[in-house]
């Protein structure tokens, strides 16, 4: 089916309570989600504390095309096509590092471009284009920024398309999860450090986010991790010294109840917040003096609101998903149909206390990292289900739990913890941004 050709062909596709398979098999779909969704929607590209000095860089692939990211001479962060506007060698092969002088050169042909704008600045033989067409075309034009490019209390966005909302009509009031996460800091800085668990996992990048998004897998996908950590806790006394671990994996063993119970709230454009009313992490231990440091930086109200408030998950569609009590992130890399890479980045609290630091590096470890016992078993199921979807049996995925037509009417609602809602919201953006809107059967 040529899908690009026939946008109500991809309305089809997305039910109000449920979804076909295809969604998460055609390679034909992933393609057109690269130019029709992720090009044209806010992505998470990195986070300013990456590039600390002036000409330090990172680079990324986002909806298929290698991106750039630096700090030019005069400080201010910058994103560029990672792109020669030559020959199209990419400028920067390395993950990160430093560029030295005010200018970036292609190691191809020596095409050199200006940190602070992208202009083209030398090329060798250029006597070669006097009298050319060389400075009416694009490749005389430079480098090409990207066409959106936001930088939000240090978290760094970008779009590709020229087509697309502006940042702040985008995100709107999901934004606030980002603010709950600076605000932890009593001087509102946040510094990623620890280095990054980049997992790759043989799954539609749809199925890791309807992950994030489902509060009611705990209990039975964590079930031998949760008993694991109890076998060991046998014997010692209810007010003896545990590791950091058992206070972060003990509560997967939560029942039904309390994930149904923690509430949710879903957004317009894909945007939602499992944990509501608390979550896992809720009954994380105080820390002394990090109260009044707060309260003294933030005033009462807002220093309460900080503690009190640790959503599991606030998912920033489609791209990143933010924990504000571990102060950890993951963002989600779409490869192809079947491949994704998630990567987990831990924020250091800057003026707060140690913990905080060791609290993000241990639930990493103990839920992120692909050897986990946590990881572990979302990995196999992600990978499970993706091999499952291509059986013949059915060709719809059910999102009926908790179904109400009249969700349709508000865009922005709280639910129950354990409402597929959250899920259905996810795929009613995905049709919006492919471009054929919700239009489906009911």
């Amino acid at each position: 089916m040529n899908f690009a050709a026939d946008p109500d062909a991809v309305s089809s596709l997305v039910r109000h309570d449920q979804v076909h398979k295809d969604v998460y098999l055609s390679a034909e779909l992933f393609a057109l989600e690269q130019r029709a969704l992720f090009a044209k929607t806010w992505n998470y590209l990195g986070h300013a504390s990456q590039v600390p000095e002036r000409g330090d860089f990172f680079t990324l692939d986002l909806a298929g095309e290698p991106i750039l990211v630096l700090r030019d001479p005069a400080g201010q962060v910058r994103a560029f096509h990672n792109r020669c506007a030559h020959k199209g060698t990419r400028l920067l092969t390395a993950e990160s590092g430093r560029i030295s002088g005010p200018v970036v050169r292609c190691p191809y042909h020596a095409w050199s471009y200006r940190l602070d704008g992208g202009e083209l600045a030398a090329f060798p033989l250029k006597e070669g284009y006097e009298h050319t067409r060389l400075g009416e075309s694009e490749a005389g034009r430079g480098l090409a920024p990207l066409a959106g490019f936001h930088v939000y209390r240090d978290f760094i966005f970008g779009r590709i398309s020229p087509q697309g909302v502006g940042f702040e009509e985008y995100f709107g009031e999901i934004l606030e999860g980002i603010d709950l996460m600076v605000d932890r800091s009593p001087s509102g800085r946040l510094r990623i450090e620890g280095g990054v668990l980049r997992n790759t996992i043989n799954c539609n990048w749809k199925l890791y986010l309807e992950n994030i998004n489902d509060s009611v897998h705990p209990v039975s996908t964590h079930a031998s991790a949760v008993r694991a950590a109890q076998s060991v806790l046998k014997g010692l006394s209810a007010d003896a010294p545990k590791p950091l671990a058992f206070e972060q994996i003990l509560p997967f063993g939560q029942k039904y109840d309390f994930f149904e119970q923690s509430g949710g709230k879903v957004f317009p454009n894909g945007h939602s917040i499992t944990g509501t009313r608390f979550s896992i992490h809720s009954g994380y231990g105080a820390m002394p003096g990090y109260e009044a440091a707060l309260k003294a930086a933030r005033g009462e109200d807002r220093a309460r609101q900080i503690l009190e408030r640790s959503p599991q998950n606030t998912v920033l569609y489609p791209s990143l998903a933010l924990k504000g009590s571990p102060q950890t992130i993951r963002v989600i890399r779409p490869v192809a149909v079947d491949r994704t890479v998630i990567e987990a980045w831990n924020f250091r609290t800057l003026d707060a206390p140690e913990l905080l630091f060791d609290r993000a590096l241990t639930y990493s470890r103990l839920v992120f990292s692909p050897m986990s016992v946590v990881a572990h078993d979302d990995i196999h199921l992600f990978e499970a289900q993706q091999s499952g979807l291509r059986s013949q049996a059915a060709d719809w995925v059910s999102l009926h739990r908790e179904h109400d037509a009249r969700e349709l009417e508000e865009p922005t609602r709280e639910t129950s913890g354990t409402n597929e809602l959250l899920i259905r919201n996810q795929h009613r953006a995905w049709a919006l941004y492919m471009g054929a809107g919700q239009r489906g059967p009911a």
